[in-house]
């Protein structure tokens, strides 16, 4: 537990040397998040850092914003998964670009599809694609949690095919975005 007198200090400098979410809200490291308990250990977290408790004080200001930002980071599951990756040491977005197989094809066709849909009657398209893409999202969140489960317990090659998994993910999350 933080001291009242160290607490900006030790989370800004743990923030600096490790930029852990889950160590810096004190949360399990694991893909599936109780989000109640989240949101309980971020308010414990800033209140104690929070620079009202000290005017001014930069230190202060900076433990906050890593606090927020470690809570934006897990509360959003592909923003988790991602952090996850990379504290497991499995392969960063820049290193690996894989797909699962058949995934560009299919992506193809459903944004040519989405793109006739939206010039013809963009209400509808949006509803319906926003839906596709919702439950989309839903698959690869399930997936993702067992795949992370696998790469917990040891699993040979679960680290890349997250890896390829979250590189699919972020084409739904582009599309939802397209939508919006």
């Amino acid at each position: 537990m933080l001291g009242s007198g160290s607490d900006a200090r030790g989370i800004g400098s743990a923030v600096m040397t490790n930029p852990d979410p889950f160590a810096l809200l004190g949360m399990p490291r694991g893909f599936e998040m109780d989000r109640a308990a989240l949101h309980r250990a971020w308010l414990a977290r800033a209140a104690r850092v929070h620079p009202d408790r000290d005017a001014g004080d930069p230190e202060r200001e900076a433990a906050l914003a890593a606090l927020n930002l470690a809570r934006v980071t897990l509360d959003d599951p592909e923003r988790r998964a991602e952090a996850l990756l990379r504290l497991m040491g499995g392969p960063t977005r820049e290193a690996d670009r894989t797909l699962p197989d058949g995934f560009l094809p299919e992506m193809l066709a459903v944004r040519e599809e989405m793109e006739s849909d939206l010039a013809s009657d963009a209400a509808a398209a949006r509803s319906k694609w926003g839906g596709w893409a919702s439950a989309r999202r839903e698959e690869h969140i399930a997936h993702a949690a067992g795949l992370f489960r696998e790469a917990q317990s040891g699993r040979a090659g679960a680290l890349m095919e997250i890896r390829a998994l979250l590189n699919a993910w972020r084409y739904v999350e582009r599309m939802i975005e397209r939508l919006g």
